[in-house]
Parts: C-alpha cells; sequence; structure tokens
C-alpha cells in the first residue's frame, strides 16, 4: 500500500467492514495477550471501577418505583452504558469485552495460555476495582439517597441475582456477553467518538432491559448488596435475604463468568473468526 493508500484509509470517514473489523481484532488481540502486567493491573483496575458506576446509576433508575416497567427497564439500559462507554472510550481492560482475544488465538496469532492469563488477571483486577467502587459509593451515602429506597433496591436486586437457578444465571449470562461483546466489536469498527458511543448505546441498552447477568457488573451488585445487609444500612428484613451470603455470591460470579465466556467467545469471537479468517486465507 502506498503512502497516500495509507492516508487515505486513515482519514476516510466510514466504519470498518466487518472482514475488516475481524483482521483488526486479531492484532488487538495479539497486542492484549502479550500486555505486561504493569499496564494490566491498573487498567482492570479501572474497567471495574467504570462499570460499577453504570451499575451504580442503573441501581438509582430500578429504585423509582413509579416508573412504568418498560420505561424503567430501558432508561436503566441507557444510563448503565456509561460504564463501557468509560471503558472504550477512557480506556481499560475488560473481562467480558476481552473474550474477543479469541480471534487472535483461533489466527494462531496468540496462545492459549496468552489467553487464559490475561481473562484470569483481568477478571480478577475487575473485582479489585468493583470493591474499590463498593467502598467508595457505600462511604459516599449513595444508598441513602430516595430516603434510603436505593440502598433497598440493590439489596433485593443482589438477593434476586443469588436466587436463581443455575441454568437460568448462565443463559442469562450467555445473553449478556453476546450483546456486550457484538458492542465492542462494533466500536472497534467506528473511527470517531461518535461512532463508538453510537455501537455501545443499543446493544447494552438490550442486555440491560431483558436482565442479563454481566459479572463484572454483579461484582458490584453483589458486594454491595451483601455489605449493606451485614451493616444493617437497608431496611429490607435479613429473613428476606437468605442466599445473600458469601456463598451467593460466588454461585452467581461463577456462574456468570462461565457463561459470559460463551457468550462472548464463541457466539461472536469465534463465530466472526470463522465467517471472514477463512475467507482471507482463501
Amino acid at each position: 500500500m502506498s503512502l497516500d493508500e495509507k492516508v487515505i484509509a486513515i482519514l476516510k470517514p466510514d466504519v470498518l467492514s466487518p472482514a475488516d473489523t475481524e483482521q483488526k481484532l486479531e492484532a488487538i488481540g495479539v497486542s492484549k495477550a502479550a500486555m505486561p502486567l504493569r499496564r494490566m493491573v491498573p487498567l482492570g483496575i479501572l474497567a471495574g471501577m467504570f462499570i460499577a458506576m453504570g451499575a451504580m446509576m442503573l441501581g438509582l433508575v430500578l429504585a423509582d418505583s413509579t416508573l412504568p416497567f418498560a420505561a424503567q427497564r430501558l432508561l436503566g439500559g441507557l444510563v448503565f452504558c456509561t460504564g463501557l462507554v468509560l471503558v472504550v472510550l477512557a480506556g481499560a481492560e475488560l473481562f467480558t469485552g476481552n473474550n474477543l482475544i479469541i480471534v487472535a488465538v483461533a489466527s494462531g496469532k496468540a496462545s492459549w495460555g496468552a489467553y487464559v492469563k490475561n481473562l484470569v488477571l483481568i477478571w480478577i483486577t475487575n473485582f479489585i476495582g468493583s470493591l474499590i467502587a463498593v467502598a467508595i459509593v457505600y462511604l459516599a451515602n449513595t444508598h441513602m439517597m430516595a430516603g434510603g429506597a436505593v440502598g433497598d433496591e440493590l439489596v433485593n436486586l443482589a438477593q434476586a441475582k443469588t436466587a436463581l437457578p443455575p441454568l437460568t444465571l448462565f443463559f442469562k449470562a450467555i445473553l449478556c456477553n453476546f450483546l456486550v461483546c457484538l458492542a465492542v466489536w462494533m466500536s472497534f469498527a467506528g473511527r470517531s467518538f461518535i461512532d463508538k458511543f453510537v455501537a455501545i448505546l443499543f446493544p447494552i441498552t438490550a442486555f440491560v432491559a431483558a436482565g442479563a447477568e454481566h459479572s463484572v457488573a454483579n461484582m458490584f451488585f453483589l458486594p454491595m448488596g451483601f455489605l449493606l445487609k451485614t451493616t444493617g444500612a437497608t431496611s429490607v428484613d435479613p429473613s428476606a435475604l437468605p442466599n445473600l451470603d458469601l456463598a451467593g455470591v460466588f454461585y452467581n460470579l461463577g456462574m456468570v463468568t462461565l457463561g459470559n465466556i460463551v457468550g462472548g467467545a464463541v457466539l461472536v469471537g469465534l463465530m466472526y473468526w470463522w465467517a471472514f479468517h477463512k475467507k482471507k486465507a482463501e
């Protein structure tokens, strides 16, 4: 490619085609798989905090019982987009989106070991970031807004999440990361802030409105609910929260993490690799 052609490719306003996006994701996957720990840790912590901010906003909306059901779910989904917008546009490393590194692995450009290492370390650092956000939100007395309705909603939400049967959690998690990774995929196709913002908006709103399960968001919701229960900072009767304990928290996170991997790595990453990598090789 000549210099002029490279300049045109950079400056043209249209988004990347799906085939070009797959090629770009292969290169990004190689970079992420080789990321040094000194960069991975702070960016993973930041992503956990960013998603927690979106989860906090969702909690505020769900606490308003005067909103009609559909309006509440739609508005909640829109405000939750705050988290992924921050991850993509401010720059951070998110477990659910990093499932797309599978594209580089399937292409033989990154190893399975590097892929698994990245997912494990980013999961852990996302959790650390989420716990930091839980502490900040709790100490800021955010749960006392609307006369304590916000805290009560967060507790009830956490209880509901820990009470779901395993297969339901698993398939809700597949649905979630199918949509999240589509949002990430399309954001990489975009060239401008607006491209990326719009790409994120609708898939993320859809997964939240449908009540799907996001492992990193739950790293905020579940510890927050558990903290409010154990400190008595809620008017909800503890007897109505039988599943909201440490076992319930890690039960949910375990099942949701597995489902998120299937929804993101298999149904998005490998499907697009299958469709477009092989065509380029032919």
